[in-house]
């Protein structure tokens, strides 16, 4: 049954994109040769510049409208040499004004910031592409967009790289230039043209424009939407990219809760950039430090499962695309987070574990073809009685029909041997995993999707190693529908993926519906219902809920969305619905529950500005009250201040406990210059009883190279009992040979 499903989802898809292959014709931009050198300084003044031929204008409106010409112009106009990429833009308004940076930190956010965007497709697939940004005051942005820019995850901000620009503001309008060196680019040698589209937002009006035309109902980074670049004669990568990133710190932490104590401890190290032809990077790491990432954002966790967080660390987010696009949310064969983790022999607890280096190879090895590999060591921990694990990610990517591909993976962790064994790895202590993804992206964009595989491998033979998803989504202006079906059998152990829960079916349909009203206020409307439900082959249904909800989006950029849930759960564990350590419900009994939601975001642009979440209603055998907010307050570039604030009352009647879990959680983001700034993050949770102060103080003192200064301290809430406490200095620098 599982395989007939496949076969016929997969034609299904393999029909959708072979019918859907075609896209229109677009009108096109040039790239000049230059013939003498560039000053970046902001001012557009060298000839090139000033010639009026060859700009490139005529945006159109992205939002509030899709139809309309942008209300104030956009031009921009691109050049090269042997050695970088010249861009400059210009961008007018209706008359002097002030702009919104929410920060003079790199790689901004959010839909508040006025900024210029350019979007190059360097390898013309319409699914990767560089993305460089910058806004009025010179704050820089750059990242990775993949898997065709279907989702606004699809672009990741953590890549970085040395490139150059200069923005410049005037009475009636603001101007960039940017010089980007080729090395810093993966292309085709030779390549006589690239896809490029480019977009502009503009605070004053709450209008984003593109120069490529895409449909409001898109992401604005979709890369379905594209003209060409064409260059005046083919472009060449005449210089090496090998970049060294060395580091230096120190560390000292005491632990009150275990008596120990760890003094002031230097560490060295660092990471390589090689480039490897014009198309293919590897990435070398030795004794990598981790030390100046931001702590989680904790939540209040009334799940019976394990709880995602997202990678931060920069090794593993850089092209990490190659190797998160398999799988899906509740089935993911790699997460990086599981390489430097490791459990206690004698507690159970999890520790970290020391990564010795780490090498990966990524991009494309022909046109039509992307691989990535990545292996990382970590050392043994003779006190924890943890051995050192081997991790090996093999990825492979085809690329099919207009925008589609197809991948392999290949996932693998072995356990150093102790002294029984007379070889390097233990060979009962392995886990593997093999998986094949088709990934569905139609050429006008409507159709998307995935089909997939995925099986596990251990020393001892079991049933059901699998996980098998299928998924079907279609979207145009008014009409948005998906429909998803997922099987994970009983014995399906990605020991370096993350899958919060196994042993279940899973069918997922769900229909929308906007309306586009002739409105000042309301931007667009509309339905949306949505059918989850969860079985076993041994106790049947075991979760479903029916969500049917209403959204308002606004011209002024806030969002209202009312969604009233119908939940049945069926307990197959005993599980206490408040996670304090009360009197557990017992496995075997079943709950119907009904709750109502609203959440609410204001006007971003705003220097106020607050998102809100509430839902309330039955609860298991009681009820509950949910409320969850993020309010913020921007003075000017200078200081963001923002309070999270988790409010979750549980009444359950005897012998279960009720419960008040407050999560608070106030930032301060302070910025001197676009070089220093300071962050202090405070989480208060008494649903672990902590109370958390990290603050991190950071100096760019060059291109990519930071000073940072954290200090990190957990109390115990009642009696601010010292738990835990650290201090780091860390000191990198990008070099470029």
């Amino acid at each position: 049954m599982k395989s007939s499903l496949g076969i016929a989802a997969l034609c299904c898809f393999l029909f959708i994109d072979h019918t859907f292959a075609q896209s229109p014709a677009q009108a096109n931009a040039f790239a000049f040769k230059l013939q003498e050198p560039i000053t970046l300084d902001g001012n557009l003044d060298e000839e090139i510049w000033t010639n009026p031929e060859g700009w490139n204008g005529n945006f159109m409106q992205y939002f509030p409208s899709d139809t309309s010409a942008s209300k104030v112009n956009t031009r921009m106009k691109i050049a090269f040499d042997d050695q970088n990429l010249y861009i400059a833009a210009v961008m007018e308004n209706l008359g002097p004004r002030k702009y919104v940076s929410t920060s003079l930190r790199r790689d901004f956010r959010g839909e508040q910031n006025d900024a210029i965007v350019f979007v190059m497709d360097t390898f013309n697939d319409k699914t990767n592409a560089f993305s460089f940004g910058i806004n009025p005051y010179g704050v820089q942005r750059e990242g990775l967009i993949s898997n065709g820019g279907n989702r606004s995850e699809d672009l990741s901000l953590a890549w970085d790289n040395k490139w150059f620009s200069e923005a410049k503001i005037f009475e009636n309008h603001w101007q960039a230039e940017f010089v980007i060196p080729l090395s810093t680019l993966r292309f085709n040698d030779e390549a006589q043209n690239w896809n490029l589209n480019v977009y502009r937002i503009d605070s004053e009006l709450g209008e984003r424009s593109t120069w490529t035309p895409i449909p409001r109902n898109f992401p604005i980074i979709s890369t379905a939407f594209s003209k060409k670049l064409i260059f005046e004669e083919p472009i060449k990568k005449t210089s090496a990219n090998i970049s060294l990133i060395p580091y230096t710190a120190a560390r000292m932490s005491r632990n009150f809760l275990e008596g120990t104590s760890e003094p002031l401890t230097p560490a060295f190290g660092g990471d390589a950039k090689i480039g490897i032809g014009p198309a293919l990077n590897l990435d070398l790491t030795f004794n990598p430090d981790f030390s100046q990432v931001e702590v989680d954002q904790q939540v209040t966790n009334l799940d019976r499962f394990e709880i995602f967080f997202p990678e931060r660390r920069q090794f593993f987010l850089e092209n990490a695309d190659l190797f998160d696009s398999f799988g899906q949310q509740r089935s993911r064969p790699f997460f990086s987070r599981r390489i430097g983790v490791d459990v206690d022999s004698a507690t159970g607890q999890n520790i970290q574990s020391k990564i010795i280096y780490g090498a990966r190879i990524s991009g494309k090895i022909k046109e039509d073809w992307r691989i990535g590999a990545m292996n990382m060591q970590t050392a043994t921990d003779e006190d924890a009685g943890a051995a050192g694990k081997n991790f090996t990610v093999l990825a492979l990517q085809k690329k099919v029909f207009t925008r589609s591909n197809v991948g392999l993976i290949y996932v693998n962790k072995e356990s150093l041997a102790l002294d029984e064994f007379q070889q390097l790895f233990d060979p009962t202590a392995y886990n593997r995993l093999l998986g094949v993804d088709y990934n569905l992206n139609s050429a006008d964009g409507k159709w998307t999707g995935k089909v997939y595989y995925h099986r596990t491998f251990e020393s001892e033979k079991k049933d059901s190693p699998y996980s098998f998803n299928a998924y079907l989504l279609f979207t145009d202006i008014h009409w948005n529908w998906s429909f998803s079906y997922q099987d994970i059998g009983q014995n399906f152990n990605p020991a370096v993926g993350f899958v919060p829960r196994v042993n279940f079916k899973r069918l997922n349909p769900d229909v929308s519906y906007l309306f586009y009203p002739n409105s000042r206020l309301i931007n667009r409307h509309g339905p949306k219902l949505e059918y989850e439900g969860y079985w076993n082959e041994e106790i049947g249904l075991t979760d479903r809920d029916i969500d049917l909800g209403y959204l308002i989006r606004f011209n002024s950029l806030s969002e209202l969305e009312i969604t009233h849930r119908n939940r049945y759960l069926y307990l197959f564990e005993d599980f206490d619905p408040t996670r304090t350590g009360g009197e557990q419900l017992l496995a075997g009994t079943d709950y119907t529950n009904r709750t109502l939601q609203i959440e609410y975001q204001s006007n971003p642009r705003n220097i106020f500005n607050v998102q809100l979440d509430a839902e309330a209603g039955q609860y298991f055998t009681g009820n509950f009250q949910r409320f969850t907010s993020e309010m913020g307050a921007r003075l000017g570039y200078l200081a963001n201040i923002s309070m999270n604030f988790n409010y979750a009352r549980i009444r359950l009647p005897k012998p279960q406990n009720d419960a008040d879990l407050i999560l608070v959680g106030p930032r301060i983001d302070l910025t001197f210059s676009k070089k220093i700034f300071w962050t202090t993050f405070i989480q208060y949770n008494n649903q672990i009883n902590n109370l958390n102060i990290n603050t991190r103080l950071q100096w760019r003192y060059a291109p990519v190279s930071d000073f940072f200064l954290v200090y990190t301290d957990n109390y115990f809430p009642g009696d601010f009992m010292p738990k835990q406490r650290s201090l780091v200095l860390k000191l990198n620098y990008w070099l470029n040979l």
